[in-house]
């Protein structure tokens, strides 16, 4: 299964599917660190992964990368996530250590 988009080159079809790990990054100490803390904060509100994710508008299996250490979120996605675990960015980030 996969999609059509329009870019600059013109019509291109992409596969749908799980994100794949960060190459550069996966298992980096901070994101190791950021997931941890991201997982802690989800199990103490009592949510699920899919219920965290729902919440923050992200994909299932892309949060469970996150909190394996595995991707390396944008601001935006730690903001989105730190909103649905009703913490502020910089609460998520001390509790990471960073």
């Amino acid at each position: 299964m996969g999609i059509l988009s329009r870019g600059s080159k013109g019509i291109k079809h992409r596969r749908l599917g799980m994100a794949k790990p960060s190459p550069k990054f996966s298992g980096n100490k901070e994101l190791v660190s950021l997931g941890k803390a991201i997982r802690g904060a989800r199990k103490t509100s009592n949510l699920s992964q899919e219920a965290l994710a729902a919440e923050a508008e992200l994909d299932r299996s892309y949060m469970g990368g996150i909190e394996r250490g595995e991707h390396n979120p944008t601001l935006m996605n730690i903001c989105r996530i730190s909103a649905a675990l009703d913490l502020k960015p910089s609460e998520l980030l001390a509790s990471a250590g960073l």
